[in-house]
């Protein structure tokens, strides 16, 4: 053979063989690469277990398996040699308990391919999860890159006294981590007491009282559970670390809102004074806690609790937080929950700040799967099992007949139809006909206080539940599953006024709008004593170190976390000063841009008297621009005009050396309220209210006053236009409300604004005008 033809022979074969390594090459780049011009996405896949082949050890091989064979590829040399890696990043769990099945990310071939499987039962697209608890700081815009945390350093040594149940010291919530040593000024203490000892305090929790002795006086022979600030009814606990928790990894409410807790103030401290008893509570012990609070050094004080029906020089607790306020203690107390019917908000008192809840962008669901492969996302917070396997489905209409309900079998779904406001006797039904589970259609947009059920249970709107009811009656054997422990972030609208907010006017002092703030109140994690239990399962008790709770009470602390964080960062500024920067920084419209709601109206928006000024915005409050200013004489000058006898005065003042020469009932406060007779005639009336606004930004500025329209309403502003040329700079105007020559008795809400030139600062405070009598509110105390 010619050297050259055994030279193009070699080049021949080195062709083909190039050839060939080139062709598998192309394969492995196409199976690789192709398949991702395809956008994948997270699924949860729900399979049955009986499926299984019979060669599998156990479902998690299975699962792999069966990912594993969803890797397409024409060469199979190439589809061994990347199965593994491609399978491998695809299948993201695969679970044991949650759910029968596994997540896997995978294209829309992929899926659709997988859906003709033996042993498919459904799938979902994994909804999105946000790592965060409490949420509510989250919600309030807290964060540490900007704003109220990093200016206040996290509310560094300011210390947040509570009176209220006690605290539970050994949960996580109170740990010292990140904390610095106890402020010098501090004159507190832990008290021995039953199960609870001077070494259960720390950098975090830097006092423990308990106050009882009126109660005892009261019951003589009383046996205490629990004899000591240690708290055994959870709601201490609970608000206190909403105010000032420190950070916790890994919390939530059996999986759902998982994240990292912490309180609005997570480096201030926390002192615990205990006057509210599993046994009882009086007021005598209340006041005794908040002087010993006073006497300690306590900087904010969070009052989850009042009195009804009681005039200010007769409230104990306002004649005690008058006391405080003197000594530069900033106050929150609670509206109440007796919502949404007007005129049931206590604390009422001008010298404290009144706190009405609303709820979040955050909502607990879970999704029912049918037997049809159809997923309906739905509310529920059961706190059992993850998953509720697949069961037979019927439909009981109103579930309001127990002797057809108990009928049913015990492995059953029961769907029941709320056309007349009963879903909460539908729950007590088919709780005692003990059925797997039940799915509960219903219109109610009030639901916080029954998701949270004893039984797998789903709570869906009218519209999908139609879906359920048709595919249960076109279906011969129905059947379903639920899935639980979804956490839902960013759901619309909100904020909006819960239900329960008590409001306004106070019959306690009505010339002052009250409440003043909105703040997160429902569905609120924070810690909880270890040996209380959350919630319970068919009869069995469940316990967490975090419990989720609705409530003024939860509204409440966290504005004295927010008065913490501005204590911090202003320690100069006047406990009205703190409420007033709150107040008139707040916002009033929600998510949707639109103005905040009221659950308890309809969803019609949101009154002042139910919400106050507005929703707390924590950053913003940090720089007001103008601050509505008020002294202890003001609040007597207050009073004096209320017609108080000089006793009455004396009693909530503790001095006899006060004068009623300037009384006014126009106090200066940072919202305004008006009285008109719904039944007067001929020309129309005007009221005159007087501000004086201090300015607090960095120098000279000058502010423009805008109104915004009432209906029937004529509103005046003199001067319009505020001109300071200092820091510190009192300036005074006039707001006008000329009123119609009759009203009706729907209160008309607007407000008034003072807007800086630069675009800085809008100064907004709420303006309310009421057909009721403050003389007749007044009365009723």
């Amino acid at each position: 053979m010619l050297c050259s033809e055994i030279i193009s022979l070699r080049l021949l074969v080195m062709a083909v063989f190039v050839h060939s390594l080139v062709t598998k090459l192309l394969t492995l780049i196409i199976f690789c690469f192709v398949p991702t011009l395809e956008q994948s996405d997270n699924y949860i896949i729900h399979m049955d277990l009986s499926f299984m082949p019979k060669a599998f050890s156990d479902h998690h091989s299975w699962y792999l398996a069966t990912v594993s064979s969803l890797v397409r590829s024409p060469n199979p040399e190439v589809r061994a040699r990347v199965s593994a890696t491609r399978t491998s990043s695809k299948l993201i769990y695969s679970y044991t308990h949650v759910v029968q099945g596994f997540s896997a990310s995978l294209s829309p071939s992929e899926l659709e391919a997988l859906k003709n499987y033996p042993g498919y039962i459904s799938s979902m697209k994994d909804l999105p999860v946000k790592a965060d608890t409490t949420h509510s700081t989250q919600f309030l815009g807290l964060n540490s890159h900007f704003g109220a945390w990093p200016t206040s350093d996290y509310g560094k040594d300011v210390i947040v006294g509570l009176v209220d149940t006690g605290v539970w010291p050994e949960i996580p919530s109170f740990n010292d981590d990140g904390m610095t040593a106890i402020p010098s000024k501090w004159n507190g203490e832990c008290e021995v007491g039953t199960q609870f000892n001077v070494s259960m305090c720390n950098k975090k929790l830097i006092g423990a009282r308990s106050f009882n002795k009126a109660l005892v006086a009261k019951n003589p022979n009383i046996t205490f559970s629990m004899n000591s600030t240690r708290d055994t009814e959870g709601h201490g606990t609970h608000t206190s670390t909403t105010a000032a928790g420190n950070y916790v990894k890994g919390a939530s409410f059996f999986g759902y809102a998982p994240g990292t807790a912490t309180g609005v103030a997570p480096r201030s401290r926390v002192a615990m004074y205990k006057a509210l008893w599993n046994e009882g509570a009086y007021s005598a012990d209340i006041i005794a806690a908040i002087d010993r609070a006073i006497i300690d050094g306590v900087d904010v004080l969070s009052l989850s609790l009042g009195l009804d029906g009681v005039p200010l020089y007769a409230d104990p607790i306002a004649i005690a937080t008058y006391a405080a306020m003197e000594k530069g203690i900033f106050v929150t107390t609670s509206a109440g929950n007796e919502g949404p019917f007007p005129e049931t908000l206590h604390n009422g008192t001008p010298w404290v700040i009144t706190v009405a809840a609303g709820d979040m962008d955050r909502d607990f669901g879970g999704t029912i799967t049918l037997g049809s492969g159809v997923s309906i996302a739905g509310l529920t917070l059961f706190p059992g099992n993850p998953s509720l396997g697949e069961s037979p489905i019927v439909f009981a209409d109103a579930c309001n007949n127990t002797v057809e309900l108990n009928k049913i079998s015990h492995t059953n779904i029961v769907v029941c139809e709320d056309e007349s406001d009963i879903v909460s006797d539908q729950i007590n039904n088919v709780r005692g006909a003990k059925v797997a589970g039940g799915v509960f259609i219903t219109n109610s947009s009030d639901l916080e206080f029954l998701i949270q059920s004893s039984f797998p249970a789903i709570f869906l709107n009218p519209t999908d539940g139609q879906t359920i009811k048709a595919f249960i009656k076109n279906s011969s054997e129905p059947t379903a599953s639920i899935q639980f422990r979804k956490t839902l972030i960013g759901s619309k609208p909100a904020p909006s006024v819960a239900s329960y907010s008590s409001r306004g006017p106070s019959p306690s002092c009505p010339v002052i709008l009250k409440p003043d703030i909105l703040a997160p109140g429902s569905m609120i994690l924070a810690g909880w004593p270890q040996n209380n239990p959350v919630g319970a399962v068919n009869s069995h008790q469940l316990f967490n170190n975090f419990n989720l709770l609705s409530g003024t009470s939860m509204s409440c602390p966290h504005i004295a976390g927010v008065a913490a964080l501005l204590r911090g960062a202003h320690p100069e500024w006047s406990p009205a000063a703190i409420r007033s920067a709150m107040m008139t920084t707040s916002y009033s419209t929600d998510s949707t841009n639109a103005p905040i709601k009221d659950i308890g109206n309809d969803y019609k928006p949101a009154s002042p008297l139910a919400m106050g000024a507005g929703h707390v915005d924590p950053n913003k409050a940090l720089d007001p621009g103008l601050i509505y200013d008020a002294t202890p004489q003001d609040y007597v000058n207050l009073m004096c005009a209320m017609n108080y006898t000089l006793k009455q005065i004396q009693t909530v003042t503790r001095s006899s050396s006060y004068n009623c020469s300037d009384s006014s009932l126009d106090l200066n406060y940072p919202s305004f309220i008006a009285f008109f007779n719904p039944n007067s005639s001929g020309s129309p009336t005007a009221q005159e209210f007087f501000r004086t606004v201090t300015n607090v930004g960095d120098g000279p500025s000058t502010y423009v006053a805008k109104v915004t329209r009432m209906e029937g309403f004529k509103i005046g502003v003199t001067p319009d236009k505020l001109t300071f040329k200092e820091q510190y700079e009192k300036l005074r105007y006039k707001l006008t409300i000329e009123g119609p020559t009759q009203m009706n008795e729907t209160p008309v809400f607007g407000s008034v604004s003072w807007m800086d030139n630069d675009g800085k600062h809008e100064v907004k405070s709420p303006i309310v005008a009421t057909s009721l009598s403050w003389e007749a509110l007044t009365s009723r105390t």
